[in-house]
C-alpha cells in the first residue's frame, strides 16, 4: 500500500450516524471512549479548519446526532439519509475537491464500511479512525475494521490523524490540537 500524508487543504471529517438512539444499544464504557475520542477529532478539526459533515441515518427511527456531539459541533447541518453509505450525493457534494475524508462514526461493520468502500470506488482516500468507531458487537467492529482496510481504507487514531495535518509544533494550531487530544 503507497506511503500517505494528510494535507490540511485535502482533508475533511466525516461523521457518520453518531445518533441518540443507536448510541442507546452500545456497551457504555465503550461508547464513552468512542465519544471522547470523536470530539478530540471535532475540536482538532476546528482548530484546523477543516469542513465537518455530519449524516445521520434515518434520524425519524434513530434520533438526532447524540448530545454530546452536538454540543462540540456546534452550528451543522446534518445529511439525512436512509441509503446504509454516507456516500450519498450531498456528502460527495460536500467534500468537493478534499480527497482525503477522515472518517468516525458508527456502526464499523454497516454504515462505515460501506461509506469506506464506496468513498474508495469514488477515487477519494479514507482515512478510518479505529479509536473512534464502534459497533453494538465487538467482533461486528473488529470485522468491520478488516473490511475497511480491505477497501482501502488507511486505519489510523485520531491523534494520529491531527498530528499528521499539524505536521510540527509550536503553532496554535498545535496547542488547540494537543487539548482536544488529552
Amino acid at each position: 500500500m503507497p506511503t500517505f500524508r494528510l494535507k490540511k487543504d485535502q482533508a475533511s471529517l466525516l461523521v457518520v450516524d453518531i445518533q441518540e438512539r443507536l448510541c442507546g444499544a452500545m456497551e457504555r464504557d465503550a461508547l464513552d471512549r468512542m465519544l471522547n475520542r470523536t470530539n478530540a477529532a471535532i475540536e482538532g478539526s476546528q482548530a484546523l479548519e477543516l469542513p465537518i459533515i455530519v449524516t445521520e441515518q434515518y434520524p425519524k427511527g434513530l434520533g438526532p446526532t447524540h448530545s454530546l456531539v452536538k454540543m462540540r459541533l456546534g452550528s451543522y447541518s446534518a445529511v439525512e439519509k436512509i441509503d446504509f453509505t454516507a456516500c450519498v450525493p450531498d456528502v460527495a457534494s460536500r467534500l468537493g475537491e478534499r480527497k482525503q475524508v477522515i472518517i468516525v462514526g458508527m456502526e464499523t461493520h454497516v454504515c462505515v464500511f460501506q461509506t469506506v468502500r464506496d468513498l474508495a470506488e469514488k477515487g477519494f482516500t479514507p482515512l478510518l479512525c479505529a479509536d473512534a468507531v464502534m459497533s453494538r458487537n465487538p467482533e461486528d467492529r473488529r470485522v468491520g475494521l478488516e473490511m475497511c482496510r480491505e477497501a482501502g481504507a488507511h486505519i489510523i487514531t485520531v491523534e494520529a490523524a491531527l498530528f499528521d495535518l499539524l505536521g510540527c509544533a509550536g503553532t496554535p494550531e498545535f496547542k488547540k490540537v494537543s487539548a482536544a487530544v488529552r
